[in-house]
């Protein structure tokens, strides 16, 4: 069979969107998992730290006390929300894919679909994240908390239009290697354009540790490979069992209606 050969036909859009939001679920779940136990404990020492520097300048902490603990917020609360997020992305994924599944060319539904999740990995996660890397609280200016939130939304839109370029370009080649370097090259370009024309925010200040800065923005990134990942092989191993002999004869059985 060819490369570009069409895939076999798809699932109702319906069940497309139950695996997705149950991938999603358990992407959300796992990710939360992993921020639970390898970035919490670097937020915990990032609020440390602003606590002393707070303590040093003569703030005695008679500010607000927060609506919620941080026991619940670093436990319970961040799971709920990598959850509902995860749900959110898996039903927007399985909507992409349904969209976009017969303009990806792929020999099959799961190179389709680990191909998706891992286009939108590149673009929506590490584009973003080398030119605006998060940063752990207390640090950051909130007098520009607004213009860093539309630089980034921006970004955002530029990886993503980045991989789109990159698809593009690599379908004008005909040899495979000309695939991959017009490939590549579209996608930088575009990428280049947006770091050059885009702000940067150096706000981290000078005594804030490098190693845990360094640790947090790692702990975040994996956060979201983990979620990515999950949801993308979770999607496609659901989708394979949509196309088993078992579901496929589930799907053609007559329906017997009664008179």
């Amino acid at each position: 069979m060819p490369l570009t050969a069409a895939p076999a036909p798809a699932p109702a859009y319906g069940r497309l969107l139950i695996n997705g939001l149950l991938a999603g679920l358990i992407a959300g779940l796992l990710a939360g998992g992993f921020a639970f136990f390898f970035g919490e404990p670097h937020v915990d020492a990032a609020i440390a730290l602003e606590e002393a520097a707070a303590v040093a300048a003569g703030d005695t902490g008679g500010g607000e006390e927060p609506l919620v603990e941080r026991d619940v917020q670093s436990g319970f609360g961040l799971i709920l929300a990598t959850s509902l997020y995860g749900i959110a992305l898996g039903g927007m994924f399985a909507t992409g894919y349904t969209v976009l599944r017969r303009r990806l060319r792929a020999s099959s539904d799961a190179r389709a679909s680990l191909g998706l999740a891992g286009a939108v990995l590149l673009g929506f996660v590490l584009v973003p994240f080398v030119k605006y890397p998060p940063n752990p609280p207390a640090v950051g200016d909130p007098a520009t908390i607004n213009q860093r939130t539309i630089t980034y939304l921006a970004m955002v839109v530029i990886g993503l239009v980045a991989v789109w370029a990159g698809v593009v370009a690599a379908r004008t080649q005909a040899p495979e290697w000309r695939k991959a370097l017009a490939g590549v090259a579209g996608f930088v370009v575009v990428v280049a354009i947006g770091y050059a024309l885009l702000p940067s925010f150096n706000e981290v200040p000078e005594t804030f540790p490098a190693t845990l800065l360094w640790d947090f923005r790692l702990s975040s990134l994996g956060t979201q490979v983990v979620l990515w990942t999950v949801l993308g092989l979770g999607f496609t191993a659901l989708l394979a069992r949509s196309h088993t002999p078992a579901a496929e004869a589930e799907k053609s059985e007559p329906v017997a209606v009664s008179r």
